[in-house]
């Protein structure tokens, strides 16, 4: 478990680990879990220590990009909460999450190895700020009857994984089906949908 420094870092040391965060998503995003630390430092412009130092394992350099991710997110999340619109409010938060994906799809890593207690913190307030969003969207009325927040978490990834099937498409084309899966949450024409809504998440 990555452990929380228990006073700000130095401006030197936060741009070392900034660096080293940036530079191990990309490497496990071209070369997947395997990816080496040799190159993750190498590639973030530091030593192999200076790794170590912020990040003893590779368990915790997975923790702290995995943290970092979900941080950024709730962070969004939370501010869009706020929102008076509820239907702009939803739509942005899956613009921004479908967005940073396509910038760096890092998802595998989610579920690598053991994970610390604060990932799964992290990952339950997603998934609480998905579920706030989408009943405010449902009060409003801008979003059918009969969407739950555990729908909406499982469509969140969609439009990436569909773009993937075109790897050499347009970097936006996720845009696309973002707006018919935005389209399909709407009650104008709705359907009754054939299948109740999972119970997790």
């Amino acid at each position: 478990m990555t452990q929380t420094p228990s006073r700000p870092l130095r401006a030197d040391a936060a741009r070392n680990r900034e660096a080293l965060l940036a530079a191990a998503a990309d490497e496990f995003a071209e070369h997947g879990i395997d990816a080496s630390v040799a190159d993750i430092a190498r590639r973030a412009g530091v030593g192999k220590g200076t790794l170590f130092r912020h990040f003893p394992t590779k368990d915790d350099l997975i923790s702290a990009i995995v943290l970092d991710r979900l941080g950024g997110l709730n962070e969004a999340g939370e501010r869009l909460l706020r929102r008076p619109d509820a239907g702009d409010a939803l739509l942005e938060f899956l613009t921004l999450a479908a967005h940073r994906r396509q910038q760096r799809d890092i998802s595998f890593l989610h579920n690598v190895g053991e994970t610390g207690t604060g990932v799964a913190a992290a990952r339950t307030r997603l998934f609480e700020i998905v579920h706030v969003l989408v009943d405010r969207a449902r009060e409003q009325g801008v979003i059918r009857a009969d969407v739950t927040g555990a729908d909406v978490v499982l469509l969140m990834c969609a439009p990436n994984h569909v773009a993937e099937y075109l790897p050499d498409g347009s970097p936006d084309l996720w845009r696309r089906y973002l707006a018919i899966i935005f389209d399909g949450l709407r009650p104008d024409g709705a359907h009754p949908l054939p299948h109740p809504a999972p119970d997790v998440l």
